[in-house]
């Protein structure tokens, strides 16, 4: 299924969701002028390296130029090719702007962040001897779309669905649809345990654990950051 557009218009710009997309797609641009051994090493110091983040904690020096746990932020705006791009921007799009309506443009920004990298520790606590890179927006997304089913769990978002050859189009209710988003995260992850895994790496698989945990970790600090707040303010800042 892929969401086209929802029907829930928004009282502000949302210049943060925009600014965001922009940064997203310039870094991608950025990597599509690096040769592929510039790009595997650029990789390795801007994406979270499990084996690597699991032994910083444990106190170990990095020979990185920046702590890593730093990558747990960086890594959220790289993707590893132009379908894994573009289908995030998409979400972000179409889930982001009401998010950010509801919280304002600074807490939103901080609940972006905040559920990228939380969603990039889910991913590391089942994956914590790996030594692929971990990439991708998708985490930071998936907490949109946790804040998005709690606060708007009626909006209708209109979907394309492929049935055979023929493509359809159903408006769907943003519970269903994200709703059978997340359980298919939660089935996978919990059916690929044994499987190495990572974001957004062609060549690897994709980590549901980090959409799964992204999106419960937004549906948590969402209503703390104020998702249900009727304060005018509080949508402005």
């Amino acid at each position: 299924m892929v969401p086209l557009r929802d029907n829930n218009p928004t009282t502000i710009t949302p210049v943060v969701t925009y600014a965001l997309i922009a940064a997203n797609v310039l870094v991608f641009l950025y990597e599509l002028t690096l040769s592929p051994p510039q790009l595997e090493q650029f990789f390795r110091v801007w994406a979270v390296v499990p084996r690597e983040l699991t032994a910083s904690f444990s106190g170990q020096l990095s020979a990185q130029p920046l702590p890593e746990w730093i990558t747990l932020f960086t890594s959220q705006f790289l993707h590893g090719g132009f379908l894994h791009v573009a289908g995030n921007m998409l979400f972000l799009w179409i889930f982001g702007n009401n998010v950010e309506d509801r919280l304002g443009h600074v807490k939103y920004l901080i609940f972006y962040l905040a559920c990228g990298a939380l969603a990039a520790l889910t991913q590391w606590f089942f994956s914590s001897g790996s030594a692929i890179p971990s990439l991708g927006a998708s985490g930071a997304i998936a907490g949109v779309m946790g804040a998005y089913i709690l606060r708007f769990p009626k909006a209708e978002v209109l979907t394309l669905i492929p049935l055979g050859f023929f493509f359809w189009t159903f408006r769907v209710p943003a519970f269903a649809f994200l709703g059978f988003w997340f359980l298919q995260q939660a089935l996978y992850g919990l059916a690929s345990l044994e499987a190495p895994m990572n974001i957004g790496m062609e060549s690897g698989g994709v980590a549901y654990w980090a959409h799964a945990g992204g999106f419960v970790f937004g549906a948590v600090l969402g209503p703390l950051l104020g998702l249900f707040s009727d304060d005018s303010n509080t949508q402005t800042f």
